[in-house]
């Protein structure tokens, strides 16, 4: 059973792709653009293109409607004097006469299948309102009549982004997924423009690759039995926490309704590209739903693609949590099994620690190397002049000490100035191994390294078994390879990025014999 489910899978995912490519034939560097938007259509969301004039935006939405078995197709070229008889049809007459308000919507927006509406945001607010509920609720007002709306898809373009706090937010929200459409840059493309024909709105679609409706209303169904896998919804929550992260100058928001519509396209994508759960390459789609400017575009595109190289593949295992342990633990190997600092060899006066120094001054016969002097051990990290005292903890004033900062004093005989070096003995060097520790304590620390060790190698087995799988399911149809690949980049630094942890535990392992 499973087998004949994924050659079905399989037969509609080489469906859509003969598909895409037949809507494209002639569309250069339009291919995503259209592919995307293909998508949004087959799960019942709407697309924003946004572009200046020329850039075949009013083709695109004709071509893909090519792609659906008799469309009733609408379209409209929206300016300030638009009427709502233009989109929505117009008053009956008839029916006027009777004391009805009903309009005749036939070969109009609520009778399409398919319809795209240009320069949208230049239309007046009663069109605009309308259109709101027609999209959202897929109904419309007629008089005293609710018409069911078989709007599938509706594409809507512009040169602009509706202004803040002009009213139309909600209506932007609608349009889940929005599509810059650019000039052909590619010198090689731009000239096999210059020597083709103009495209045509109509390309020969083999009947059996058109979709018909009874088949759209069956995938939608089945989109949603697709799981979003632990590595989408991992690569969601670091979108969500680097879009708050932006500044207040380029803040951008999110709607509870676009994150859920959005992952619909995500499990959109992964059901006609033969899967029933997410991977790491519908979560790129993300980059064509969340901007909502110009200027924020290139900002949401790196904030996606940064989440999805971050994401890897989930292991079972928190890594900052692991981080935060092991960093714990060598903390507290180096305290409890290593001299943290230099200890030397002092003399202990009156509960102080001292260093005893027999200072032989050339010109004075009173201070030889039989006559002791003892220097504060609180004074070795400071350049401030001290006295020194005697083996009664008594002041010397007639010597005058002065450490460097570096461990060397300088020991001077202040009556005829004669000065002399002394540097303490050291005992055991900074790092150095302490002696006599606990063995039972050696241990438990042994112990804890063994099990964060553990846990990284049983989190790298996983990765490392699940990568040939994931890499096999990064393909997809909406969602060019050179974008694929950055996920595969991230994969694989999280493979290294493991290996270096297991190798510091090893380090933490020899630290403790």
């Amino acid at each position: 059973m499973k087998n004949n489910k994924l050659s079905v899978t399989n037969s509609l995912r080489d469906r859509i792709d003969h598909l895409i490519k037949a809507i494209s034939v002639g569309m250069y560097e339009r291919e995503e653009i259209i592919a995307v938007s293909l998508l949004a259509a087959l799960c019942g969301q709407n697309t924003f293109l946004y572009g200046p004039p020329g850039t075949a935006k009013s083709l695109i939405s004709r071509r893909l409607s090519c792609a659906f078995h008799k469309p009733v197709y609408f379209e409209y070229l929206m300016n300030r004097f638009s009427t709502p008889e233009e989109v929505f049809g117009p008053v009956s007459i008839k029916a006027l006469k009777e004391d009805q308000y009903i309009r005749k919507t036939d070969s109009y927006l609520p009778k399409a299948d398919f319809a795209f509406l240009d320069e949208i945001w230049k239309s007046s607010p009663a069109i605009l309102n309308t259109l709101l509920t027609l999209i959202n609720e897929r109904i419309f007002k007629n008089g005293e009549t609710i018409e069911q709306v078989p709007l599938k898809a509706l594409l809507a373009a512009s040169n602009e982004t509706p202004d803040i706090n002009q009213g139309l937010e909600a209506l932007y929200d609608r349009f889940i997924v929005r599509l810059m459409v650019q000039p052909i840059g590619e010198l090689q493309h731009f000239e096999w423009l210059l020597n083709s024909k103009p495209s045509s709105a109509e390309v020969d679609v083999p009947e059996e690759l058109r979709i018909k409706s009874d088949e759209w209303g069956a995938w939608l169904h089945h989109i949603h039995t697709v799981a979003l896998s632990s590595e989408t919804l991992t690569i969601v929550h670091l979108i969500r926490e680097k879009l708050a992260k932006l500044d207040e100058s380029n803040t951008i928001y999110v709607s509870d309704r676009r994150w859920q519509r959005a992952a619909i396209l995500m499990k959109a994508s992964a059901f006609f590209n033969g899967r029933m759960e997410t991977s790491h390459s519908d979560a790129l789609l993300l980059q064509h739903c969340l901007w909502t400017q110009e200027k924020n575009h290139q900002a949401v595109t790196d904030i996606v693609m940064e989440a999805v190289k971050e994401s890897g593949i989930n292991s079972g295992y928190s890594l900052a949590e692991i981080d935060r342990k092991k960093e714990t633990l060598d903390q507290e190997i180096s305290e409890e099994l290593f001299h943290s600092s230099d200890i030397y060899k002092t003399e202990t006066i009156q509960e102080k620690e001292f260093f005893k120094f027999a200072p032989n001054f050339p010109r004075s016969g009173h201070y030889n190397s039989s006559k002791l002097i003892y220097l504060s051990c609180e004074k070795i990290k400071s350049a401030t002049p001290f006295k020194p005292v005697d083996i009664s903890g008594n002041e010397i004033r007639e010597i005058e000490c002065s450490f460097d900062g570096q461990g060397s004093c300088r020991v001077q005989y202040m009556p005829n100035r004669d000065s002399v070096n002394f540097t303490p003995a050291i005992l055991f060097n900074k790092g150095d191994k302490k002696e006599g520790v606990n063995q039972r304590l050696i241990a438990a620390l042994s112990k804890s390294v063994s099990e964060i060790k553990s846990q990284l190698l049983s989190a790298l087995d996983i990765v490392t078994n699940n990568f040939s799988k994931i890499e096999s399911e990064l393909a997809s149809l909406f969602v060019p390879t050179d974008k694929t690949n950055l996920a595969i980049l991230g994969i694989s630094e999280q493979v290294e990025s493991l290996k270096l942890r297991i190798k510091d535990c090893e380090r933490l392992e020899e630290l403790c014999r």
